[in-house]
Parts: structure tokens; C-alpha cells; sequence
């Protein structure tokens, strides 16, 4: 346990339909000892995020029946879930899509491949603000 920081207990859900990158997220943020939440596509995550409640939620642009702007509006729409912070990853990163991101209410936009860094980084600025 290299860096078991501030973000102990954090939940942390990670919507990707990428197996790789799901796994890959949560390598890192379970490593940190963040609780990892993990959903193949938006209904899969909006069943799930009902019973687990994560503090912060990485959503991916690009996936099949509910894409990643749905869903972050869906969630945004919730009042309920509307301060929980959703997090854009995409491959893209054309001004277009970050502005389509803030437009359903995304609290920011990583680009993909991910750092572990960046990632960590995100959950700890997003989880800040809720507490």
C-alpha cells in the first residue's frame, strides 16, 4: 500500500464498456483504497449507482445503448444524484465533445489512455468539494 491517502473508503464507479479500461481503473483506485463501483454501459451504472451511491463516477463517451452524455444527464437529472460529480473519459478530445460534456453537466473531461495519476488527481479535486 504505497499511497493509501485521503481517498480510503472513497466510492468510486467506473462506467467504461472497455473490460481493459475498467480493470485498468480500478487497479489504480483500489490500490488507494477506494471502494470500486464498476458498470459495463449507462443502465448498467444508473441500477447500480441507486444501491451503492459513489462519491465520484468516470464515465465513457463511447459506449452502446446509453452513451456517456446520456447517462451523465440522466444522473444530472436526478435529484438525488445531481451533486455527485461525473467525470467525462473519451478518446476524443476535440473542443466539440468537452463542450457537448459540460452541456449534460460533466464536472470535467479526461482523455484517454489515463494516467494513474490523472485519475487519482480527479477523485481527489471532485471529492473535496462534497465534503
Amino acid at each position: 500500500m504505497e499511497e493509501a491517502d485521503d481517498l480510503t473508503g472513497t466510492k468510486v464507479m467506473v462506467i467504461d464498456d472497455s473490460n481493459t479500461i475498467r480493470r485498468s481503473a480500478e487497479i489504480f483506485l483500489v490500490k488507494t483504497g477506494c471502494e470500486v463501483i464498476l458498470a459495463e454501459d449507462g443502465f448498467d451504472a444508473l441500477a447500480k449507482i441507486a444501491d451503492h451511491h459513489p462519491e465520484v463516477i468516470f464515465v465513457d463517451i463511447m459506449m452502446p445503448r446509453l452513451d456517456g452524455y446520456q447517462t451523465c444527464a440522466l444522473i444530472k437529472k436526478n435529484p438525488r444524484l445531481r451533486d455527485t460529480p461525473v467525470i467525462m473519459l473519451s478518446s476524443k478530445d476535440g473542443l466539440f465533445d468537452r463542450a457537448r460534456g459540460r452541456l449534460v453537466g460533466s464536472d470535467e473531461y479526461l482523455t484517454k489512455p489515463f494516467t494513474k495519476d490523472t485519475l487519482l488527481d480527479a477523485v481527489r479535486r471532485h471529492r473535496r468539494k462534497r465534503g
